[in-house]
């Protein structure tokens, strides 16, 4: 085998490494740079990237950006990345598992094209960062699509976060968009912190609790999982008020219909 040779291997052997990390790179530059500026990143802004690998999304990031940290857990990745882009004053590259980090004191977003493997923990990292302002993410297109009614269907992670965050499905991507090439297509989903919460700080606790008491799975509808702990005369006028049919399926109620039933149940 020539010496020519190796650094071609060394990279198959990074890649195989990535699908076993579930990551899957873009291949296109201008794509990078459309989803980038879809998150609407400005000089202003300290961003976040999880998994940055090869960098595809970080370099529009540092055209946009005042500030862009990323967590690379790829030993190799992390010190390609800090080799090419480390001359940038205002980027710095750790080597560390996105999910043990602390989110920063002050205001930041998240950017990145997520590994499809640990998508749910870094949406749910994202959610509970106090700190937080947005994300964008590159996820599995079906993902996306759960996460933001685009089925018709709600999920409970959207539901419990609804109050605080705004849900949105962003621009799709084709699978063969991405090196290696993943079994599905992809998406990005936007979670953007709303200026002012739909509910009171001291009643996420309750909404919590009928967020958990609706997603119980027993009864077979929302109306009816209310009626184990609300009078069932009650539990069908606040279903009423708030424009929920009472045999309606927990996961086809929108979010802003929960928030009209929780009003009518404390009211």
């Amino acid at each position: 085998m020539s010496r020519s040779q190796f650094p071609r291997a060394r990279e198959t052997r990074h890649l195989s490494n990535r699908k076993a990390l579930s990551q899957n790179f873009l291949r296109n530059p201008h794509l990078a740079r459309d989803f980038v500026d879809s998150a609407g990143i400005g000089p202003g802004d300290h961003v976040v990237e999880v998994g940055p690998g090869d960098g595809m999304v970080t370099r529009p990031l540092l055209d946009r950006a005042g500030r862009v940290t990323a967590y690379e857990k790829d030993r190799h990745f992390a010190e390609r990345l800090r080799s090419r882009l480390g001359h940038h004053e205002h980027f710095r590259c750790h080597r560390a598992d996105f999910r043990d980090v602390h989110p920063p004191d002050e205001p930041f977003h998240v950017v990145s094209n997520a590994p499809f493997g640990i998508t749910t923990d870094i949406v749910r990292w994202c959610l509970n960062a106090r700190t937080l302002a947005s994300a964008a993410l590159v996820t599995q297109l079906e993902f996306a699509r759960k996460h933001t009614g685009d089925y018709g269907r709600w999920s409970r992670l959207t539901v419990e976060h609804w109050p605080e965050f705004e849900f949105a499905l962003g621009m799709r991507i084709d699978r063969h968009e991405f090196r290696p090439v993943p079994q599905v297509d992809a998406a990005a989903i936007h979670l953007r912190r709303r200026p002012k919460p739909l509910l009171p700080e001291p009643a996420m606790v309750d909404w919590r609790d009928l967020v958990d008491l609706g997603f119980s799975g027993v009864g077979g509808s929302l109306g009816a999982s209310l009626c184990r702990v609300v009078p069932r005369r009650d539990a069908h006028r606040a279903c009423a008020e708030a424009g929920i049919d009472r045999g309606q399926v927990v996961g086809h109620v929108p979010p802003d219909r929960w928030i009209a039933l929780f009003e009518a149940l404390t009211r």
